[in-house]
């Protein structure tokens, strides 16, 4: 699963994505500071088992911290997008191009209303996030739409002649942006748009079909970023009217307090209300003034920079993934080198056990017999559906896993 940070220039996407990941990205005040789009390794965090059992755990794939554990995942920072980015205007094209793949969009909006559509410097509240919100949406339907139109007449005889059904028809045409059926018939019924007789949709409703596919196949969130600017808390305010999640956020908080703990100035785990000061002796007035001002103005008041809750939201409210630690023996909860609890894997709700054993290996699903609740020790069949926080242990007739 990947996750798109988006939004016009300047409104701090690069340093939302330097926050999350700890890559290094150029970022600066003026428009267009992403030109080539920034991938890189961001983590979901949930509270590990490892803590309800008491145990010390010996991850794999993913790290724990105090019981924190950090699973990664992927994050794609896109060049800031302007109006008529779909005509290919600015970066349009790159930017849209590199959002095909992503399962869900951060959008990270100004908040305080200092930078305007374009993404230029302005007072702080001169300008309407609001209207960030709505130019977002206008340009992905209406990039959607143009994909969509260039074989629209002969895709729509095709359907009425019996040939093929609508959604097999746009399936295929639009694979490339991550969509599928499931995404398609959603659209349909949420506009209760007739399949067999897309000749007779008027333009408003093939928009109003587009704009369904788009809200569901890349499901968002915002990001109300510069939380510590005049004008932010109104806006803030403003933003969840708009049915949006919206979770408040300073991202160059995050950025200074993950970069203070890579130099062991502090201990901070990435999303935490707190940090403590390792050793006062190593921090200058400025840095220790610094840090108290991201406590008092952010830590203190919204109970996070917010980037941690921005991407934990994404993926657990927009993409509805749990978590599921596979053992190999249910007692010990160990795998096969005696390593406990060595994984921890986001899989979409309703996954079931047959289906996660096929995710660990292909041979494990295959010769699936069953599974076994590690807690319960309770027998699981193939159709059980997992739980978040569930350990599970497989077994097969080629190993158990």
């Amino acid at each position: 699963m990947i996750v798109g940070i988006v939004g016009k220039p300047n409104v701090g996407k690069s340093t939302f994505f330097s926050a999350a990941t700890l890559a290094t990205v150029e970022i600066a005040s003026y428009p267009f500071t992403t030109i080539k789009p920034n991938r890189g390794i961001g983590y979901f965090k949930t509270e590990c088992v490892c803590k309800e059992l008491n145990v010390k755990d010996n991850p794999v794939n993913s790290t724990c911290i105090d019981g924190a554990r950090l699973i990664p995942i992927e994050l794609v920072d896109c060049a800031g997008l302007v109006p008529d980015a779909w005509r290919g205007r600015g970066l349009g094209n790159q930017f849209l191009d590199e959002i095909r793949k992503a399962d869900a969009l951060i959008h990270v909006v100004d908040a305080s209303g200092s930078t305007d559509i374009e993404g230029r410097l302005v007072k702080p509240g001169m300008h309407d996030p609001l209207e960030d919100v709505k130019f977002l949406e206008r340009e992905l339907t209406m990039w959607f739409a143009q994909i969509i139109k260039r074989d629209w007449p002969r895709t729509a005889r095709t359907v009425e002649s019996g040939a093929a059904d609508l959604p097999s028809l746009l399936e295929e045409r639009l694979s490339g942006l991550a969509i599928n059926r499931r995404h398609i018939l959603g659209a349909l019924k949420s506009t209760g748009l007739s399949g067999e007789k897309p000749t007779r949709w008027s333009e408003d409703e093939f928009l109003s079909f587009v704009d369904a596919l788009r809200r569901i196949s890349k499901p968002m969130l915002i990001a109300a970023n510069k939380m510590d600017l005049p004008f932010a808390e109104d806006n803030f305010r403003r933003l969840k009217e708009t049915g949006y999640i919206v979770i408040p956020c300073c991202a160059e908080a995050e950025l200074a307090l993950r970069r203070a703990a890579e130099k062991n100035l502090i201990n901070y785990i990435p999303g935490d209300s707190k940090f403590e000061i390792k050793d006062l002796v190593k921090i200058t007035g400025r840095q220790a003034e610094a840090l108290k001002a991201i406590k008092d103005r952010i830590l203190d008041k919204y109970g996070s920079t917010g980037v941690q809750d921005a991407i934990n939201a994404a993926f657990r409210d927009l993409l509805k993934v749990i978590v599921v630690y596979p053992v190999e023996d249910p007692d010990k909860l160990t795998d096969h080198y005696g390593r406990v609890l060595p994984e921890a894997r986001l899989v979409s709700s309703g996954t079931t056990a047959r289906e996660l054993a096929y995710m660990i290996h292909t041979e494990l699903g295959e010769s699936f017999i069953y599974a076994v609740d590690a807690r319960t020790k309770r027998r699981l069949g193939e159709n059980y559906v997992l739980k978040d926080r569930d350990i599970i242990s497989i077994v097969s007739a080629k190993k158990r896993a």
